[in-house]
Parts: C-alpha cells; structure tokens; sequence
C-alpha cells in the first residue's frame, strides 16, 4: 500500500507554552500509513470537535467488521483498557469502555457506557449513556470512491467534552492527540486485518 502524508490542525485558543507544547506532542502523533490520513480539531465552547478521516484500501466487510469488533477494541486502540459490549438489539449495541488519556504532567481515566446505532453499510453513530464524559457524540461513516474498487474514505466526526475540573484548554491537547491515536489505532488495524486477508488469498 502507498504510503501517504498525515496531517494533524489544531485550531482554538490554547495559552502559551501549552500550545507549543501541544503542537509538538501532537503532531509526532502515530504512524499511519493510509493515504490522504488527517484529524483536525478545534474548540466549541466547553468541547472538543475532532473532524478525522483517512482513505484506506480494504474491502466494506472488512472495515465494517474491525469497527464493531467491540470486544476487542482494547487489543488494537492505543489508550483503550477494556471494551465489552453490554447488550446488543438489532443495530443497537451498548457497549462499556474504559480508558486513559494523557498530556504532559496530566492524565485522567476515561470510564464510560456508550451507545452505537449501526446502519450498515454506511454509517455507525456513537453516544455516551453514562460516565465521565459530558458530552461524546458523533460517527463513523463509511464513504466509496467513485470507480475505485475496495477503496473508501472513512471518517470519524464527533464532539467530546470530559468531566473533571480542569479547563479544556488544559485538557485539549491531551484529548487530540488521544482521538488522533485512536483513529490511526482503527485504520492500521484495518490495514493489517486487509494483508492477512490478501495473504491468506494467495496462499
């Protein structure tokens, strides 16, 4: 696969040595090689907007399946302890998921219950039910590129706002580079999950 250029923006307000701290640390970020990969963030008030996407060469069931493979999120999302999933109805999934996230001298866990709507084979919504988490609400979705065959652009955009008595733009950073380490968690898996799947094809 070719590899391609990640960009990482942050826009917003952030003081002083905390914003040049925070650009660095952000933008060492990971390693991804899926092509056209970028997450770009900025402040909404007491939130966090993270607009993420990245064009990854695999087929829809594959990338599908490593999206709900909620019990095993924790193997492969950089942060992420533990995710089971609660209760499953139809498309509904409730799924319990606990975390940390860090910045500098900062960190703090991240423990909460979340919601997924899935609607296959486009779009799989997330909410948070309950937690340390004011506010986290958006979705995955899942989007062909005309003419291409197993070639799709997926994309994560959301709003997440965190729960401790410290100001965002104190905990910004952390929760960029956090959201950017996940997202790149997710397509490198799909990645490697798309090479097992080629070798196995041309054993």
């Amino acid at each position: 696969m070719k590899s391609g250029h990640r960009r990482a923006r942050v826009t917003g307000p952030i003081l002083g040595a905390i914003a040049m701290a925070a650009a660095t640390v952000f933008a060492s970020g990971v390693a991804c090689g899926a092509e056209d990969a970028t997450v770009d963030a900025r402040m909404e008030g007491n939130a966090l907007a993270v607009d993420a996407r990245a064009t990854i060469r695999a087929s829809l069931r594959l990338i599908w399946r490593t999206l709900t493979d909620y019990d095993h999120l924790a193997d492969f999302i950089p942060g992420m302890k533990r995710s089971r999933v609660l209760q499953r109805h139809g498309g509904r999934v409730v799924v319990e998921q606990t975390g940390e996230a860090r910045f500098l001298i900062f960190s703090y866990p991240i423990d909460v219950v979340v919601e997924s709507e899935e609607d296959y084979p486009a779009t799989i919504g997330v909410r948070v039910l309950r937690g340390n988490l004011r506010q986290l609400a958006g979705a995955y979705r899942i989007e062909a590129l005309s003419g291409a065959r197993d070639r799709f652009v997926l994309r994560w955009q959301g709003i997440i706002e965190p729960d401790i008595p410290l100001p965002l733009f104190i905990t910004a950073p952390g929760l960029r580079e956090t959201l950017a380490e996940q997202f790149f968690g997710m397509v490198g898996e799909i990645e490697r999950r798309g090479v097992v799947q080629a070798n196995r094809r041309s054993e």
